[in-house]
């Protein structure tokens, strides 16, 4: 049968949770150090707890030397034949112990050895609360309000006290002692003062939860969570894929009336849940996660990098974007992917300036024109004429402001001009060579590469053709877009059927030769 000190031990050690026998360690530890204090000896000591009867034994332990010759410290070491007349089975090698008294440890001895006891349960306990929820981060727990302290929250979860600071909360709740509500474990963290339990009711993974417990076609694995961005106290975006085709992802989580997602909205406290339907197509998902936004075109900027250029109704644009980027940001976040959002005049201004600079980028030097003759090129050359172009777009009357340059000569400039424009239309290869090449001349003069021409020419008719057919496209992410108007529509957007994009672009006009110079020159 048990003692009563070892009922007592292992009694303590169910309250606690810990192995008894470290409860029983601790004891003896403690006995050997109010030995050691009041023998201020230095012997190697031993604590004994017998669990029947219930008494504490401390032994001197010395080490079996073969002669005394051997023997350095006396304290530690005893020779062969001392140790045989203690112990007959003695070898060399071996341990012999010696009792030790424990009669009149003293006040102070005994404060020691409790001190001890209780270093080492509690040391027990950190390492036991530890085990116990290292391996549970991620999950959601139920949790007691237990106290408040400043701007965090202290949590009783059963075994141990957890910590939820100011950023883990959402700007919509407050917390009273005694409420119970739920809460993502995020951390365990191991310090001096014992484990440090850090939950959180603005992580992700609380959302995930709430719609695993309301939706059951979420718990049964029909209908899954493929991505989740959320901006705690202010909005959600949810995507998510069913995998039964008869089953609509979108409606079993909103639920007959809204019932289900209006029940998670109660419990985050009147946060807005968008819930999209996912695509593997980034395009058109990009296109779902930006609703309420109705977006004319999403172009895949750059597929390694994962950054998508968005362009939206100009109307539509502060919607895209949302309250200080919110809604963009959400959606890429979402995503995964970088989003750049630009609303149709913007990008129409920016092809119209694509096409300005290559046209102006174009120049043909004065003497790939050999009917002007060098005497004429020079005296337009000091005029500061140095292309055909310009020469072309020139009336004349300004060319015969030019020094040396009469109405014959001006008839004479007006044909060679002409001359060389309609040379060019009969010679494709020489007018338009292929992307890439040069475009050589007589004279040996190379004009520009005509890559970047042709490049921007594809890009400006893929951009009219886009807007012709009404491309859909959406989602981007811009963040630190201030003072935008918010893009609340509505608490639950539910976007499971595809939207028509507004278009609306008109095609960029190419610029034209100035034809009512050619008349006058000719």
């Amino acid at each position: 049968m048990a003692s009563e000190i070892y009922n007592v031990i292992d009694a303590l050690s169910r309250e606690k949770g810990i192995d008894p026998q470290i409860v029983v360690s601790a004891v003896e530890d403690a006995i050997v150090a109010a030995t050691r204090k009041k023998e201020k000896s230095q012997e190697n000591l031993k604590g004994e707890l017998d669990k029947e009867s219930g008494m504490i034994r401390v032994y001197a332990v010395k080490s079996i030397l073969p002669s005394e010759d051997d023997i350095e410290d006396p304290q530690l070491e005893i020779s062969l034949d001392e140790a045989k007349a203690i112990d007959p089975n003695a070898e060399v090698g071996g341990e012999v112990r010696f009792l030790k008294s424990t009669e009149g440890l003293g006040r102070i001895s005994a404060q020691i050895a409790k001190q001890i006891i209780f270093q080492k349960v509690r040391e027990a306990e950190r390492d036991t609360v530890y085990n116990e929820y290292i391996g549970r981060v991620g999950e959601v727990l139920n949790a007691t309000v237990k106290r408040i302290e400043g701007p965090d929250v202290i949590f009783d979860i059963g075994r141990a006290e957890a910590r939820m600071s100011k950023k883990e909360q959402s700007r919509l709740e407050s917390f009273s002692v005694g409420e119970r509500v739920r809460a993502v474990l995020v951390r365990v963290d191991k310090n001096s003062k014992g484990p440090a339990v850090v939950v959180s009711r603005a992580a992700p993974e609380l959302v995930q939860n709430l719609f695993q417990t309301e939706v059951p076609e979420i718990y049964d694995g029909t209908v899954q969570i493929r991505a989740i961005a959320r901006e705690a106290g202010e909005r959600t975006k949810i995507a998510v894929m069913s995998r039964d085709k008869d089953v609509d992802a979108v409606g079993a989580c909103v639920g007959m009336k809204g019932m289900r997602v209006q029940s998670i909205i109660r419990e985050l406290r009147g946060e807005k849940i968008d819930i999209i339907e996912y695509h593997e197509d980034p395009v058109t998902f990009a296109e779902k996660a930006l609703q309420p936004a109705k977006v004319s075109r999403v172009t895949v900027v750059d597929q390694a990098d994962k950054h998508l250029e968005v362009v939206v109704d100009d109307s539509q644009l502060s919607l895209a974007i949302g309250k200080k980027g919110q809604n963009v940001r959400l959606a890429a976040k979402l995503l995964g992917w970088k989003i750049d959002i630009k609303s149709e005049e913007e990008k129409r201004q920016e092809v119209e300036q694509q096409m300005e600079s290559l046209t102006t980028q174009q120049s043909t030097p004065l003497a790939n024109v050999t009917d002007l003759g060098e005497a004429l090129i020079g005296k337009l050359s000091e005029a500061g004429i140095s292309t055909v172009e310009a020469l072309a777009d020139m009336t004349p009357e300004q060319l015969e402001e030019v020094p040396g340059v009469g109405p014959k000569t001006v008839e004479k400039i007006s044909i060679a001009v002409n001359n060389y424009f309609s040379t060019l239309e009969t010679s494709p290869a020489a007018a338009v060579p292929e992307a890439g090449e040069t475009a050589a001349v007589e004279g040996g003069a190379v004009a520009e590469p005509v890559a970047e021409i042709a490049a921007a020419e594809d890009a400006a008719t893929e951009y009219a053709e886009a807007v012709e057919t009404g491309q859909g496209s959406e989602a981007a992410a811009i963040a630190g877009v201030e003072n935008a108007p918010d893009a609340d529509v509505a608490e639950v957007h539910t976007h499971g059927e595809d939207q028509p994009a507004g278009a609306g672009l008109v095609e960029p006009e190419l610029a034209k030769p100035d034809e009512e110079s050619e008349e006058e020159l000719s």
